[in-house]
């Protein structure tokens, strides 16, 4: 396992299936790492989830097991000894010794309920002793409700179990007795005060009785309700630096959590927090959403770092696709870069043209060299790669002496080398998509170089390709049309013949048939 994930979830529970689930579904590659001691195993069912009333735990946890691995997550069984930084992300050391790398962390590890310690009462807890009335209230409406008075939430507690039941009695175990407002709400709501402390639990043919108090004295009951301690499981985030933190209810510490923001992110960059071990009041329904959230808010983060990286590798091309170098290197990775046949638009429009002098600008391999050669055209063919002109040589040496001898073969960057002015009788450029600062100036630098009474023939990719399927690098800033190109021209100087997008039918890489076009101009200079 030394893989490197989008994100590790640490706990897979509702919280941590549900974040993971939210990110499988984003395309995210996600492993959830589960040491199997869900918080809510004791109990026989999970109540206040809608549509999912009445399903015992171990089942939504197998059926979100199955959910997250049907979109391509991975599961397993284990526990995360520790979590280090490890440069932008994280490596996640197993207890097995195994390790992996996330570049997001979701932990959803949960919380311990530290139980009052009275004989029995750990044994039943979850089955008929109880905390959350919420959860559990139906269950045992109507029945004797004995509220095990531990801490100053006692009399809150006895209160809110009332709605309930009517059967409602206050254990005082080592607190003192409420005082006289408290004494006087109790009665007011028929709950009644018993002394304590409580020495244990009764249980007959494994179903609880009732209690047993310091004195021997037995007090029926149907249920206990106690008041645990909450504590988060946060040992692994101690690598970290993250530490959980108190959490008051009514002014009484209760438990600890991880403090983090509604989204569950903490303070520690990259590292989400949901569920009970962010919450100690969530329940399962709860917890789920923590996740989803979290999940959510991991993905955007991941995307946003995405685009930034996106955005550096974008100006980085910009900035060298187009130099010597890179050209150097594309030509030279295959034998030949495009297909030897001339571009058609150029075909289309030289056809007919009286042969003089042309300029090829970026003229590659020299496919348009060789066929204007051909023609009888006097060629320069001008390119920034020595590789591509040494192919170009070869290709019109192999056509024969008389077209070699045509062709002029120039090693230039026009950027910085513009040709002659009024020079040329056709200057054609094909695709030759530059940034646009950078383009329109040349394409100005190629408009001085045709001579009275000689042709301008720009061809480009046009923008509307990039809603196509074609293989288009997305560079929309570098593309342009017939008509923007025309717009540039001096209509005392130019004639605009052309500028217009023709369509041509081509196949994409998945082997559809597609329409493009190309971004095309015409234009002659006039004589006077």
């Amino acid at each position: 396992m030394d893989e490197t994930y989008d994100v590790v979830v640490v706990g897979g529970g509702a919280a941590g299936l549900n974040g993971a689930l939210a990110l499988v579904r984003a395309r995210r590659s996600v492993l959830v790492v589960d040491a199997g001691e869900p918080r809510n195993a004791p109990a026989g069912h999970v109540h206040n989830y809608l549509a999912r009333e009445g399903t015992p735990p171990a089942d939504l946890v197998a059926t979100g097991r199955d959910e997250v691995a049907r979109y391509g997550g991975e599961i397993v069984d284990g526990r995360v000894r520790d979590a280090t930084r490890a440069g932008d992300g994280f490596l996640v050391t197993l207890d097995d010794g195994r390790s992996v790398r996330a570049r997001r962390l979701l932990v959803t590890t949960g919380l311990v309920d530290e139980l009052p310690e009275v004989p029995g009462v750990a044994q039943r807890w979850g089955r008929d002793v109880l905390h959350c009335p919420y959860c559990h209230g139906w269950e045992v409406r109507d029945r004797r409700i004995g509220v095990l008075a531990t801490g100053p939430m006692a009399v809150h507690q006895a209160d809110l179990w009332r709605q309930w039941s009517e059967h409602v009695l206050l254990l005082l175990h080592g607190v003192p007795a409420p005082g006289a407002e408290e004494a006087e709400r109790l009665a007011a709501r028929g709950i009644t005060v018993v002394d304590g402390p409580v020495a244990g639990v009764e249980v007959a043919d494994d179903t609880l009785t009732g209690v047993r108090l310091a004195s021997g004295e037995v007090v029926a009951l149907d249920a206990v309700v106690v008041a645990p301690r909450f504590t988060a499981r946060a040992g692994m985030l101690a690598s970290l630096g993250l530490e959980p933190v108190d959490v008051e209810m009514g002014g009484h510490v209760v438990g600890s959590q991880v403090p983090a923001d509604p989204t569950g992110a903490t303070a520690v960059p990259g590292v989400w927090v949901a569920g009970n071990v962010a919450d100690v009041r969530a329940q399962v329904i709860t917890a789920a959403a923590a996740g989803l959230a979290a999940g959510a808010a991991i993905n955007a983060d991941l995307v946003a770092e995405e685009s930034r990286d996106a955005v550096d590798a974008y100006r980085h091309r910009v900035r060298t696709m187009f130099e010597e170098a890179a050209w150097e290197e594309r030509y030279r990775s295959r034998p030949a870069i495009w297909s030897g046949r001339p571009n058609p638009q150029l075909v289309a429009e030289a056809a007919g043209l009286t042969p003089g002098r042309a300029l090829d600008v970026g003229c590659g391999e020299g496919a348009d060299a060789v066929w204007l050669a051909d023609r009888g055209w006097q060629v320069t063919g001008v390119d920034i790669s020595a590789t591509a002109l040494e192919r170009g040589a070869a290709h019109a040496a192999a056509a024969g002496a008389q077209i070699a001898d045509r062709i002029e073969w120039t090693r230039a960057d026009l950027r910085q080398q513009p040709p002659a002015e009024g020079a040329y009788d056709l200057v054609s450029a094909q695709f030759m998509h530059l940034p646009g600062d950078a383009r329109r100036e040349l394409f100005t630098r190629l408009a001085a170089a045709v001579a009275f009474g000689g042709t301008l023939l720009i061809v480009g990719h046009h923008p509307s390709d990039l809603r196509t399927t074609a293989h288009r690098m997305h560079f929309p800033d570098m593309m342009f049309t017939g008509e923007e190109v025309a717009a540039s021209l001096d209509p005392t100087t130019w004639e605009v013949v052309s500028a217009d997008a023709r369509p041509r039918s081509v196949v994409d890489p998945e082997g559809r048939d597609i329409t493009i076009h190309d971004a095309v101009l015409v234009a002659r200079r006039r004589r006077t």
